[in-house]
């Protein structure tokens, strides 16, 4: 493989890029070091394709670094370059290796690169990028207000103050809360402070999820996000979700593909005729992942058709809907049979979330072949 063409690996971190051309017919790369920064990554570009008589490839790690490298290789070079950006955890590793280094990390990237060992990670555009910065910026809001109510709940606990009233967190537990007082200043001023913290996050959350509607009523979004609301437990956040991290959703050719990019099927480890398999591998995209689980929890109920559920389906095409009522139907068979069987909620929610999958995969294959 690489007949007449130049392999590079690069092992770039914040502030050096270490690199390795391997050009055709030699063994050895040739190395050398340079600063992270736009000028220099041109210059490499330009220096290597100079030196190189045909086609050019780069590659690097996915990682903190994202897209950007990859753009500016891209940007800089002519037609002969590509640059490709590789998942770190399939990166083929040797059991007996104990010296780590940059120029070797580089060499092996080039090596393993010509021997066509590597696999690609799909590069997002740079709208799709910020589409799903967007939503995840909105899950570490979430996240970040779980932890501040927990502080606030857990204080609360400490000195004996429960609230019995109905669920927490609703309008009138916050009435509840803003009529607390404490007789000592300093257990005053920390609650006042917990509890601004949980109002100021609250208003941000408010306000992405805002931005995310928005953003999930124009095009490219409208269409995939308004087929996957007509599923029972997802609505315009997890649609979106699914969406902005599924880019590309062209490059999955079967279902199963997609539940293993997911980390949603089993672990195996088979030697012989003593096939052993385990909890899920959850290798892949863990923001998918999660959003999935939590909806399947949803199918633990008899299947039902709500007014909010048929105000999200008003407008959609008749076979959408129907492939979401028959995901109702056999995902709720599924889980109980499963519960019936003995296996825990939570296993079985797993599996849930591994079916559904497939009937996603049914949506979006469908959308991404008639925008072709």
């Amino acid at each position: 493989m690489g007949n007449g063409i130049t392999f590079v690996g690069l092992d770039a971190h914040k502030k050096g890029i270490s690199v390795a051309m391997l050009v055709p017919g030699e063994m050895i790369p040739v190395q050398w070091e340079i600063v992270n920064e736009a000028g220099a990554v041109k210059r490499m570009v330009r220096k290597i394709e100079r030196e190189a008589a045909g086609e050019v490839r780069f590659c690097y790690e996915a990682g903190s670094l994202g897209y950007a490298l990859q753009r500016q290789i891209t940007e800089a070079g002519s037609e002969r370059v590509s640059c490709m950006v590789v998942a770190p955890s399939l990166i083929p590793r040797k059991p007996g290796e104990r010296i780590k280094t940059d120029r070797r990390d580089a060499r092996k990237l080039a090596e393993l690169f010509r021997a066509g060992l590597l696999t690609e990670v799909q590069p997002p555009s740079e709208e799709d990028e910020s589409v799903r910065d967007l939503c995840r910026g909105r899950e570490d809001g979430k996240e970040d207000l779980t932890r501040c109510r927990h502080r606030l709940g857990k204080m609360l606990l400490r000195r004996g103050l429960i609230y019995t009233e109905g669920n927490a967190w609703t309008s009138k537990h916050h009435l509840w809360l803003r009529g607390l007082r404490f007789e000592n200043e300093p257990a005053q001023v920390v609650f006042d402070d917990y509890l601004l913290a949980i109002e100021q996050l609250e208003e941000r959350v408010k306000g992405l999820d805002e931005k995310i509607v928005g953003v999930s009523q124009k095009a490219p979004y409208a269409e995939p996000v308004g087929h996957l609301r007509c599923f029972r437990g997802i609505d315009t956040v997890t649609a979106m979700t699914i969406v902005s991290e599924l880019h590309g959703f062209e490059r999955f050719r079967s279902p199963r593909g997609l539940m293993a990019f997911l980390g949603l099927v089993p672990s195996e480890h088979t030697s012989g005729y003593d096939p052993r398999r385990g909890s899920i591998t959850k290798m892949g995209n863990g923001h998918v992942r999660r959003a999935l689980i939590e909806t399947a929890w949803h199918y633990r109920h008899r299947p039902a058709l709500g007014a909010p559920l048929r105000k999200r389906r008003k407008g959609q095409p008749a076979q959408v809907i129907a492939l979401a009522d028959k995901a109702q139907q056999r995902l709720c068979r599924r889980y109980h049979r499963l519960t019936e069987r003995g296996m825990p909620a939570p296993k079985a929610v797993t599996a849930v979330a591994r079916e559904l999958t497939g009937f996603i995969w049914a949506v979006l294959s469908r959308d991404a072949h008639a925008s072709v």
